[in-house]
């Protein structure tokens, strides 16, 4: 089993509680915003100081060749789980991913490509994929979702970003990630927070960044997340219905 994606899982569920008279064997935990630094190119040189602070680390995959890397990476760095970040639908490369921990995917890929691969699976979506869509994706067999928007203006954040992210949230229990800039700022991170996304990817930020985010994340205070799903709305029954009722049964 992956283990990031046991991590994803156990920051969606913080601070639930197992119903019933039971007292809980675990003491409840802070919640925590997950930090995945994304490789430009895979390569080996310099990671130490590149991921220091990150949960996860993500490699692009183009080729045979850095899926392979991937391999090496994870070996090298083994203090936290590695994933390969399919770049393209198709191709050989993609058939190498079991001896990552985690591989992120596009939805065009064929569905021949990450079966019985044994690792964990995280969809990416574009955040303005069609309500009918989204809702689809909590049956299929992926283990989380990353969500991905075009940034037309320098900082990531407006409000139609957070209505799509908090939409996405509401209709999906699996854990959601979203992929975002290296100058996203501490009030941006809460607001992600707040509109359900419970792990942010960096992409190719210069040397140090990475330290500087996690030393931000752990100095903020995430509020429990939650998770609320779609409910088909109940007829309404009017007063003069109840009366009714309650005449018949006497």
């Amino acid at each position: 089993m992956s283990k990031f994606i046991d991590e994803l899982k156990r920051v969606s569920q913080v601070g639930s509680q197992p119903m019933g008279f039971r007292v809980a064997q675990t003491v409840p935990q802070k919640p925590r915003m997950l930090l995945v630094a994304a490789l430009a190119e895979a390569n080996v040189e310099g990671l130490a100081d590149f991921v220091a602070g990150a949960d996860a680390g993500l490699v692009p995959i183009h080729t045979p060749g850095s899926a392979k890397t991937v391999h090496k990476i994870s070996r090298a760095m083994s203090s936290i789980p590695w994933g390969g970040w399919l770049k393209e639908a198709g191709g050989e490369g993609v058939k190498s991913v079991a001896g990552c921990d985690f591989v992120v995917f596009p939805s065009d890929t064929a569905l021949t490509t990450l079966q019985d691969t044994g690792v964990g699976k995280i969809l990416e979506v574009e955040a303005s994929l069609g309500e009918g869509l989204v809702k689809t994706i909590d049956d299929l067999p992926v283990d989380a979702v990353l969500i991905t928007s075009e940034q037309e203006k320098e900082n990531l954040l407006t409000w139609h970003h957070l209505m799509l992210f908090r939409r996405c949230a509401w209709l999906l229990t699996k854990p959601l990630l979203a992929s975002v800039p290296a100058n996203i700022t501490a009030s941006e991170l809460q607001a992600l927070w707040a509109a359900g996304v419970v792990a942010v990817v960096v992409e190719a930020p210069p040397q140090g960044r990475i330290t500087e985010l996690r030393q931000m994340i752990d100095k903020l205070t995430f509020p429990l997340p939650t998770k609320r799903k779609a409910e088909p709305l109940l007829p309404h029954i009017s007063g003069e219905g109840g009366t009714v009722a309650e005449e018949e049964e006497e």
